[in-house]
């Protein structure tokens, strides 16, 4: 399947979709040929007969394979989603995180690392473009600051590494930047730099996070990337997909 299209063609929901669909259809039909009786066969002019049954079910069934092709192509169109999870009104949707009101949630690894050079922090990641493009003040000026406004609480060993901040954080632990920016240490990195979680621990960090973040939210919303869709490693599910991750979260 080519990237450009985000919703295989027999995606499982996408064809559960289609299933409840086609049973309301099913049943519809059923019920009105409890009452219509048709002819085995029509004549048309040049005494041209057609079987009526045989015509009706290859409509219906074109109609059908249409309506699947139709449904997939809205899937793959689809910009943005509203649901509700209890009392909360969840909106997913594709765009530049940047741009959103309110508060937006920038994903560290669990050093708060500032040093984008491909190595330790990717330049096109979101905390890489973040420093690089959003941050006003001085790199050392926003180290100083996390240091300084994380809960000593949060705070874990201090670890002897070459490169990088040397405090580690309790992953979930958020600092607030700017009254606009939610900080979070998410990432685990390995002595190679490489960011790594098990799905425990990504559970784990989702716990944190969003009791970090009802303390400091003050009824604004606040707008999240997937967790985990770029470089980050989830350990032992190599095939998790930025829906799966999404439906976690």
């Amino acid at each position: 399947m080519s990237e450009k299209y985000k919703v295989a063609f027999f995606d499982v929901y996408l064809r559960n979709k289609f299933y409840k669909f086609f049973t309301a259809v099913g049943g519809t039909l059923g019920l009105a040929f409890l009452f219509i009786d048709l002819p085995e066969s029509i004549t048309l002019p040049k005494n041209i007969a057609i079987n009526t049954k045989c015509s009706a079910a290859i409509v219906v069934v074109t109609l059908l394979v249409i309506a699947y092709i139709f449904m997939w192509y809205k899937a793959n169109r689809l910009k943005k989603i509203s649901i509700k999870v209890d009392a909360t009104n969840v909106v997913i949707k594709a765009g530049d995180l940047f741009e959103e009101e309110d508060l937006i949630v920038i994903a560290f690894n669990e050093y708060f690392d500032t040093i984008v050079d491909d190595k330790i922090i990717a330049k096109k990641s979101l905390n890489g473009l973040f420093i690089n493009n959003i941050l006003e003040g001085s790199v050392d000026a926003l180290d100083l600051f996390i240091e300084s406004n994380i809960d000593s609480r949060q705070k874990l060993e201090v670890v002897n590494r070459v490169r990088g901040n040397k405090q580690k954080y309790k992953t979930g632990t958020v600092c607030l930047y700017a009254d606009k920016y939610i900080l979070t240490a998410f990432a685990k990195f390995n002595d190679r730099n490489e960011a790594r979680l098990t799905m425990p621990e990504y559970l784990e960090f989702l716990i944190n996070f969003w009791d970090e973040v009802n303390t400091i939210y003050a009824a604004r919303s606040v707008s999240v990337p997937i967790f985990g869709s770029g470089i980050t490693r989830i350990k032992e599910h190599k095939n998790t997909t930025d829906e799966h991750l999404l439906r976690i979260m």
